[in-house]
This record gives C-alpha cells, sequence and structure tokens, in this order.
C-alpha cells in the first residue's frame, strides 16, 4: 500500500484522469473530493462491500419464474402449422 501525506487542497493523481483531492479535516474525518469520468465507478468501501454481497446472494439465489399458462398460444400454433403443412 503506498501511503503519501497532503495538505487541504493538495491532490493525488491516479492514472491519467483521477484525483483525489483533501477537501477538509475536521477532528478525525477527513473530507476528500474525486475527479474522475463517469465512466469510472467510484464508491466508499461499505457501499462496494454491499453491491458486491448483493450480487453474490443474486448468482447464487434460483431464479423464480412465473408460472404462466401459453395453452392457447400453443394450440394456435399447432393449428396454424397444420394448416399449413396441409397446402
Amino acid at each position: 500500500m503506498l501511503i503519501l501525506s497532503r495538505k487541504i487542497d493538495e491532490k493525488i493523481m491516479i492514472g491519467d484522469n483521477v484525483s483525489v483531492s483533501v477537501i477538509e479535516i475536521r477532528g478525525d474525518q477527513v473530507r476528500i473530493g474525486v475527479d474522475a469520468p463517469k465512466t469510472v465507478k467510484v464508491y466508499r468501501r461499505e457501499v462496494y462491500d454491499a453491491i458486491l454481497a448483493e450480487n453474490k446472494a443474486a448468482a447464487e439465489s434460483k431464479p423464480v419464474l412465473p408460472d404462466l399458462d401459453f395453452g392457447g398460444i400453443r394450440q394456435e400454433s399447432a393449428q396454424l402449422m397444420t394448416i399449413t403443412n396441409n397446402k
């Protein structure tokens, strides 16, 4: 892990297009600003962990499919196929 010291209004660059700025220091909290393209997803770690957990749960769950009645549609299709094949 790279550890850097910064003062208020100083920035850290990540790659060519992401910058992290120290906005404010108040007690034990540091407010930071992240300037990144819209294509770069930026999350707080606890939000990111929640997203990963939700995605994992969704991937492991069994899909629940509704009970649909296609009887009429199948019957009409079968009749149409019969008519078409008899011509």
